[in-house]
């Protein structure tokens, strides 16, 4: 029973680990003043166990966080992949360059910090790495030591240690002074993040999702055409649900004539609502309940395409409309409505809005599955698989002129972008890439506690030894190093760039590359939008990180 608790074997790892992680979301579930820190009190927690004498085998320990940090950014990057290119358009040339001002100022603040205090530019390379979370630049920067003892540099003795042991002084605040920097400054500009994520969802329905429109034929140009003849002629990203001629309604067939006068129930994106009333006519004043109310006919149903076979195949392969008279008119994905563009891709989960006779709707049913005991089951060949290939990926040496270390995106940036390029491209390729929103809850939930649990019990050891032998320094050095760029960067977002605070919020973890303020971000305010701008900067945030770690150790050795 002693080495159960004491010991160091398996069983002890798993105790320890599940009760630091235990202990620290239960702590999280208070609030004060309506404020949590939520799953960042796993690190402290581990932290304090650590520092009690409680330890894990270094060779696990290191297991456990990397594996955990694969788990949390592979899952929000299947969540994001879908958007994440629409995003990068809207915004990603911005937001980048906000980053890369984020990391530069980062490392002003160390070298400026260095020359006026006579602290070693190599400790302060650990400092900073702590201050920003960046694993991945420590180990850059350990690994650019060692490099050049090889190669016969005059390395000090205790050099790669004095970079940990500032790097576990300096985490705590890299957490802490950014979830503080983005309470003041929400604060300071009296933001109503519930007002804020309204107008965010409004652009997003404004741009890309659905929306009907009823329309009166005016056009002469059209009188007497076919449909099959006006969507080939004009084309469009439009579905025409019903048409109404006179009192009658109909289920447009690709051989239905236009005549003048008829009114036309179409579903479209915003895009393209001015050419749609160029084509057909002026909208009119209707209400969808007066078509409902005399299609007797007709039914309006959703049903969920729970065949993977089916992903990768266009709308337009179903032949829905000729074989089985439905209409699709609006494809939901990720609680999003799209038009039922005959070119959209499928894939699995998507909720396809039909309407048609209900015989009809049935055997369409059928067809793509609809069953919600299928969506319930795992599907864990794309993630592991996608994590193969994300470490592999990440573990490339990218090499330039100059630098003797070569730049690696890493155990978390590498599976980071094969898991966006596998949301988004998956369907297109026949890749079945669904996984239920609780699911990737799940996962996501399950990776950064196993992670921010490894670096809280690592860095305890020496935590207090560190500080009162001098490193209390490095705390200050972190806070400057952590609060006054992100401050710096959350005014120019807000003032210069008009960023909404939960795109600064992505902006601004993903800059600094943290994992555990995303998730207070996301606990807190209840919202996925960091997600996508964490995703959108966080490669080249990473890649920053990892370079100027090294050149500084580089600058410092020389």
């Amino acid at each position: 029973m002693k080495d159960l608790f004491f010991g160091d074997g398996v069983a002890h790892s798993i105790l320890l680990l599940a009760l630091v992680i235990g202990t620290g979301l239960y702590l999280g579930r208070f609030k004060v003043k309506g404020i949590s820190l939520g799953s960042t009190w796993i690190l402290f927690m581990g932290i304090l166990l650590g520092h009690l004498g409680f330890t894990v085998q270094p060779d696990m320990l290191h297991f456990i966080k990397e594996f955990g940090l694969i788990l949390f950014v592979f899952s929000i990057g299947l969540q994001v992949g879908p958007g994440f290119f629409h995003s990068f358009k809207r915004g990603g040339v911005k937001m980048n360059l906000l980053a890369a001002m984020n990391v530069l100022l980062a490392v002003a603040m160390a070298w400026g910090i260095s020359a006026l205090s006579g602290e070693k530019l190599t400790t302060m390379v650990g400092v900073m790495s702590g201050a920003v979370t960046n694993t991945p630049g420590l180990g850059a920067a350990q690994q650019t030591l060692v490099d050049a003892a090889a190669a016969g540099v005059a390395v000090g003795e205790g050099e790669a240690a004095g970079l940990a042991s500032a790097y576990a002084v300096a985490y705590p605040i890299g957490v802490v002074g950014v979830i503080l920097v983005l309470l003041l400054f929400k604060a300071i500009f009296n933001i109503d993040h519930n007002k804020e994520k309204e107008e965010l969802e409004q652009a997003d329905k404004s741009e890309s999702t659905a929306r009907r429109m009823h329309v009166k034929v005016e056009n002469p140009a059209i009188f007497g055409r076919k449909l099959t003849d006006v969507v080939a002629q004009f084309g469009g990203d439009f579905v025409i649900s019903r048409i109404m001629k006179g009192d009658q309604i109909i289920f447009p067939e690709v051989d239905t004539v236009f005549e003048e006068g008829d009114k036309i129930l179409i579903v479209t994106s915003q895009s393209e609502v001015d050419r749609i009333r160029i084509l057909f006519g002026e909208e009119i004043p209707m209400h969808v309940e007066e078509w409902r109310e005399k299609d007797h006919h007709l039914v309006t149903r959703r049903i969920v395409v729970t065949k993977s076979s089916l992903t990768g195949k266009k709308l337009r392969d179903l032949h829905f409309r000729g074989a089985y008279g439905v209409s699709v008119t609006r494809v939901v994905r990720a609680g999003v409505e799209l038009v039922a563009s005959p070119d959209l891709y499928l894939q699995m989960g998507d909720g396809l809005i039909c309407v048609g006779p209900e015989e009809n709707i049935d055997h369409v049913a059928h067809k793509v599955g609809n069953s919600n005991d299928a969506l319930n089951k795992p599907n864990l060949v794309p993630i592991f698989i996608g994590i193969v290939v994300g470490v592999i990926f990440g573990s490339i040496p990218i090499r330039f002129p100059g630098i003797p270390q070569a730049i690696k995106l890493g155990l978390a940036g590498g599976p980071l972008i094969i898991a966006i390029l596998l949301g988004y491209f998956g369907p297109k390729y026949k890749i079945t890439t669904y996984v239920t929103v609780s699911a990737n809850l799940m996962i996501r939930e399950i990776g950064i506690s196993l992670f921010l649990a490894a670096v809280g019990l690592g860095a305890g050891g020496g935590f207090w030894s560190a500080i009162v032998n001098g490193g209390y320094w490095w705390i200050l050095y972190g806070a400057l190093i952590t609060m006054v760029p992100i401050s710096i960067t959350f005014i120019v977002a807000r003032l210069v760039a008009k960023l909404n605070f939960f795109q600064i919020c992505g902006l601004i973890t993903g800059s600094c590359t943290n994992p555990p303020v995303l998730a207070f971000a996301q606990g807190m305010y209840g919202s996925d939008y960091a997600s996508v701008n964490y995703a959108t900067v966080y490669p080249l945030s990473m890649f920053l990180r990892v370079l100027v770690a090294q050149l500084l150790v580089l600058i410092a050795l020389a």
